[in-house]
């Protein structure tokens, strides 16, 4: 039975890939669509359970007055059997088997599914973002509103339609029970419903207002915390305890702030309907009395409103509470939103297909890419890398070189020009295809908090055990894995590397990623100063190795050391998002340009007249 309604919401249903709107109803339509026919049946069954209640207060006052109009309990049971009967059919199976209907929809389908289901497509959409998406924010404070986004959509959702939708069933049938005995008794009611009704129209929009206010403060709060977290070993380098206390400690206390703003409007609310339904009990008690003194009414009327709006006075509390809960949930959403309602800079076209390589030719045509601002990074450049070229970017630091390979992966769209593969627009394939034809090596590898076998099976999911020891045998690999053991005992190919690699050395970590790439294969690859972790003895180790990752490839190689350089077919010099100059190795050298005058700097055999210009020039990835 639980089963049965737990598949009733599949957790990982994909979505529409879409993005989610900006506004705040739409945004919770994008989701609560996927899942209105149990939302719907939710409500049904909710009204029910509103009837059920309400009618037991009804009955107790008919009782009441069939008890009193009874000459003997003898008679009293004989003549009302069948009403106590359908009264004790309702408590002892309707009553539980309703609740126990509502209860399964809400805790085995909506509670753990639906939050699933939001924090997975919100997750999907996400991780699609481009590049600059995560440099312009912290981490933790996307993982943070993607959880919160998620529990908190399907529990305001919930509580609405738990308590907003049963609470205007109870209080409707009320009225309507209300003026079937004495339409007078609806005045205190009516009274009390206006009442409440504008204290929640001035209450419910500023506790909306303050609860986002305490996300956002909160969100910061654990972006800055997780950001401490995440560079500890910088933290330790640079010992400013107080300095970083007093970082974290000011978003601590915007956030105490703003939650205190929020919980003084709570407190104040609270005063206001405790004395509000305080006048809805000694009203409809003073009414009924006076009512039945005339008698107009009956004891069991009497007590049936009297009991009744005791029990609305205490649901009204109850739902002041979850008020505060729905908006505190809608505030932590909306907190949520501007991160996960961001469209997507870099998509695939509708018609996008896969990248077909067959060359390897790379071809950047009159290409423009300045990150969004005024001139700058890359301006009119073209460059073709013939099928299985190996060619050498140089140049000093911004000179373009680590842009232009990441617009050759997508990273980011070009704002101008376009670059071909084998004579196909990568703006015009997808991502994932683009990407599986190209094997990349940066200076600053970070590792997946994995296994080290699962950090090698990036490269290729389906490479065999041998394939895995082949590959890290020619990345120098096998005898550092050899020896490692993590915390908890595993060892070799299981060990855990931490979070980002950290429980490697640089070195290591980088041989990793090289394996990584001898196991993908693709034909074309990217060095961004692949071997630059390594020092010179297992730089020169696994030399052979990258010579033999390279062949029949089209390379594409961003480096400074003479070692990757000198096996270059072709170097080009980059400056202020140009190619300035083009040539080999001696080439370049003869020309005495700004190639020759970088060399002599790295060389060390500088003269401080001829490089005044350039004491910024540095060549690095």
């Amino acid at each position: 039975m639980f089963g049965w309604f737990e598949r009733l919401i599949d957790p990982f249903a994909p979505g529409d890939g879409k993005t989610p709107p900006a506004k705040i109803i739409s945004f919770y339509w994008h989701y609560l669509r996927q899942v209105r026919g149990v939302l719907l049946t939710v409500c049904f069954v909710g009204f029910f359970v509103a009837l059920i209640e309400v009618s037991l207060f009804d009955y107790v006052g008919r009782l009441v007055d069939l008890a009193t109009e009874s000459t003997s309990p003898t008679d009293f049971f004989r003549d009302n059997g069948r009403l106590m009967l359908w009264m004790a059919i309702v408590v002892v199976v309707l009553r539980p088997g309703f609740l126990l209907l509502h209860d399964m929809l809400v805790n085995q389908a909506l509670l753990p599914s639906l939050t699933a289901r939001i924090r997975w497509q919100q997750h999907r959409y996400v991780v699609k973002q481009s590049l600059s998406f995560f440099q312009n924010d912290y981490a933790g404070r996307i993982a943070n509103r993607i959880m919160q986004t998620g529990a908190s959509l399907r529990e305001s959702t919930v509580q609405i339609v738990d308590a907003i939708w049963y609470v205007s069933i109870y209080t409707l049938t009320a009225l309507v029970l209300f003026a079937k005995a004495d339409w007078r008794l609806t005045i205190p009611l009516i009274i009390w419903l206006a009442g409440y009704i504008g204290l929640m129209t001035y209450f419910v929009p500023r506790t909306k207002r303050r609860s986002l206010e305490a996300s956002q403060a909160k969100s910061k709060f654990m972006g800055r915390v997780v950001d401490g977290y995440t560079n500890i070993a910088t933290l330790k380098l640079f010992p400013h305890a107080g300095r970083e206390d007093n970082y974290v400690r000011e978003s601590l206390g915007e956030n105490v702030d703003k939650v205190r703003r929020m919980t003084r409007l709570t407190t104040t609310m609270d005063f206001t309907v405790t004395a509000l339904n305080g006048l809805l009990i000694a009203g409809m008690g003073g009414l009924g009395m006076w009512l039945w003194h005339q008698s107009a009414i009956t004891v069991g009327a009497f007590a049936f409103a009297t009991g009744l709006a005791i029990r609305i006075s205490n649901m009204s509390g109850w739902i002041m509470w979850v008020i505060n809960g729905i908006f505190e949930a809608i505030g932590t959403v909306q907190d949520g939103m501007e991160t996960v309602a961001q469209p997507q800079s870099v998509r695939d076209m509708p018609d996008a297909k896969p990248l077909v390589v067959t060359r390897g030719d790379v071809r950047f045509d009159d290409i423009e890419f300045h990150y969004g601002k005024e001139g700058g990074v890359i301006s009119g450049l073209s460059l073709e890398i013939r099928p299985g070229e190996k060619v050498g970017l140089v140049g000093p630091s911004g000179a373009g070189k680590t842009t232009l390979v990441n617009v050759l992966l997508r990273m980011y769209d070009l704002e101008g020009g376009r670059i071909l593969i084998d004579n196909q627009n990568i703006a015009d394939v997808t991502q994932d295809s683009l990407r599986s034809q190209i094997g990349v090596v940066t200076q600053d590898t970070a590792l997946l908090h994995r296994s080290i076998r699962d950090n090698l099976l990036y490269g290729r999911p389906d490479a065999t055990e041998t394939d895995i020891e082949a590959a890290v045998r020619d990345a120098r690999a096998d005898a550092f894995i050899a020896q490692l053991e993590d915390g908890e005992g595993r060892h070799g190919y299981e060990a855990q590397v931490g979070e980002r690699g950290v429980k490697l050395s640089g070195g290591q970590r980088q041989r990793i990623a090289i394996a990584r790439v001898l196991l993908k294969d693709a034909p074309i690859l990217v060095l961004d100063e692949a071997t630059s972790a390594l020092d010179s003895e297992v730089e020169a180790a696994i030399q052979d190795s990258l010579d033999r990752l390279m062949q029949g490839k089209t390379v594409i190689a961003i480096a400074h050391r003479l070692s990757t350089i000198a096996r270059m077919d072709r170097l080009v010099v980059m400056d202020k998002g140009r190619i300035v100059e083009t040539g080999s190795h001696a080439e370049l050298i003869a020309a005495d340009g700004l190639y020759a005058r970088l060399w002599r700097r790295q060389t060390g055999g500088f003269v401080a007249a001829d490089d005044a210009a350039l004491s910024d020039d540095v060549l690095v990835g």
